[in-house]
Parts: structure tokens; C-alpha cells; sequence
């Protein structure tokens, strides 16, 4: 178990009362870094636990697996940074990691670090669900390009792009849809979902414009205050979330949230990295 506590100063540096506990040798299931800030200078907390499964040679490395980086973590180099080392120091050989918000997370860390994709896990769902359909890939956001881009080339589906604003923190606005989504079944792809604003609106725009349904899979589903209801209550078909974070008993309930488990790849990760065999031929 990893804990701490400190205060993110108005400067930019971080003071942390870190406690760190042993990880001993074995393979370990997957835990969640979450880490709460409510106003820049004010004090925040994390916590990080693992639960050792089944023992391997003393030889083979410590892996330690972390499916979700808050989004305040990733956004806060000094609390990352402060985060990778003690997962360092507590003896982890090695870090699995999924989707990071911020991919440049991985160099705070001095052992190797894998940023796994839940490409393939979404790739499985949507072939199943909707092969034979005239599918159209869309990012949310200029951001997530490279991510649809991949999608829809796996998928042999064409790809469209939502032109956002942001007026102001938390609130988003659709500008433009690059693409013709018309007669389309849209599958918009992100790594994490917050309040659930911008994936409701650009829901509302495709639709608008010609849209047959709309699908969201998000890697990260936060769902923080009322982005359950909100969702319920938006044009989307479907939104599909992986379990890198617990669902809420209200995404439990929730008629058009889904959840896709990531345990096993997390498992074959874990399985090649002790067979020291290639993790980037996953995807």
C-alpha cells in the first residue's frame, strides 16, 4: 500500500508526507492511483494499493499495475512525479499502465513503463456489434486524432473530427464536423470521461447532422456529479467505459453505460513481461 499527503503550493512546488509500504515479489492485480485537489495551493491526497496474486520465480520482475492515472494527476507534474518515484522506491521493477491522459507521465518514471491501448478490447466489442454496418470513427476533439485515426484503419471505417471550443473550464461547444457522418453509425473514441459535456454535445451535433446513432467508448469512465443522468439523457446509443475505474452503483443501473473488463489484457501483459516477450505486439 502507497499513501500520502501534502500540499501543492501556489509556486509550483509540491511539499508531500509520503508513506510507502513493500511490494514484495509476485504478480499483482490491478490497483488506482486517485489523487483529490479542489483549488491550486489547497491540500491534496492519494492513495495507491496492490494485492499480490500468484507468486513467480524471485528472478522474475515486480510489475506493478496501475489501469488509471487521475486526470488531476496527469495534469499536475510535481504530484506525478512525486507518485512515480515512491512507486519506485517501494520496489516495483516495472509499471503497466492504460491509456494515460498525458502520455508524457511515463518520463517521471526510471523503470520501464508500459502505456498500454484499450484498442483491442473496443476493437473485439464493435466488430461484434456491428459488422456489416457503415461505420464512421470520430474523435471528440482535435486531441484524440491520433487515437481514432488508429481505430479506424483497424477497423477499415472512415474517420471524422469534432471542432471544439471551450468558452470557459468544464463547458464545451461543437464549432464544425469534419467529415460526413451522414447515413452513419458514429463511434466516437476517447481516453476518459469526466462530466460527460463534450461527448453529449458532439452526440447531439452528429445526430444533427445525419447520423444514424452514436456510440461513445471512453477507456477511463470518471463520471463525476451528474454525468451519469447526463448521458442517459443524450442522444447516445451507447456509452462504453472500461473497469480501469470501479462503476458507481449509479453506471451499474444506468440503461445505455456499458463496462468492458481490461483484466485480461492487463494478464497477458503481465504474462509476457515475465516471459520477456513483446507487450507492443498486443497491438
Amino acid at each position: 500500500s502507497i499513501s500520502g499527503n501534502g500540499v501543492d503550493t501556489t509556486d509550483g512546488t509540491t511539499a508531500n508526507t509520503i508513506s510507502a509500504g513493500t511490494i514484495t515479489q509476485g504478480v499483482y492485480a490491478p490497483g488506482t492511483i486517485s489523487a483529490t485537489q479542489d483549488t491550486p495551493g489547497s491540500s491534496f491526497s492519494f492513495s495507491q494499493s496492490y494485492t499480490a496474486g500468484d507468486a513467480v520465480p524471485s528472478a522474475a520482475p515486480t510489475v506493478g499495475a496501475v489501469p488509471n492515472f487521475s486526470s488531476e494527476i496527469s495534469t499536475t507534474a510535481g504530484t506525478a512525479g512525486d507518485l512515480a518515484g515512491t512507486i519506485t522506491s517501494a520496489g516495483a521493477d516495472r509499471v503497466l499502465t492504460i491509456d494515460l491522459h498525458a502520455g508524457q507521465i511515463q518520463g517521471f518514471f526510471d523503470i520501464p513503463t508500459d502505456n498500454l491501448f484499450a484498442a483491442p478490447v473496443f476493437i473485439e466489442d464493435i466488430r461484434t456489434r456491428y459488422e456489416g454496418s457503415k461505420l464512421m470513427i470520430v474523435s471528440p476533439d482535435v486531441g484524440g486524432v491520433v487515437r481514432a485515426r488508429s481505430l479506424a484503419r483497424r477497423l477499415d471505417a472512415d474517420l471524422a473530427i469534432i471542432d471544439k471550443r471551450r468558452p470557459k473550464a468544464g463547458v464545451s461547444e461543437v464549432m464544425n464536423i469534419i467529415g460526413d457522418v451522414d447515413k452513419r453509425h458514429c463511434i466516437m473514441v476517447d481516453d476518459i470521461v469526466d462530466s460527460g459535456g463534450t461527448l453529449c454535445n458532439a452526440a447531439a451535433a452528429l445526430i444533427d447532422a445525419g447520423a444514424i446513432s452514436v456510440d461513445a467508448y471512453v477507456t477511463h469512465g470518471v463520471l463525476s456529479g451528474g454525468a451519469v443522468s447526463r448521458v442517459a439523457s443524450s442522444p447516445l446509443s451507447s456509452l462504453v467505459t472500461t473497469d480501469s475505474i470501479p462503476a458507481t452503483e449509479a453506471v451499474r443501473v444506468a440503461r445505455n453505460v456499458r463496462h468492458l473488463s481490461v483484466a485480461p489484457l492487463l494478464g497477458e501483459a503481465i504474462r509476457r513481461i515475465n516471459e520477456e516477450r513483446s507487450v507492443s505486439t498486443l497491438f
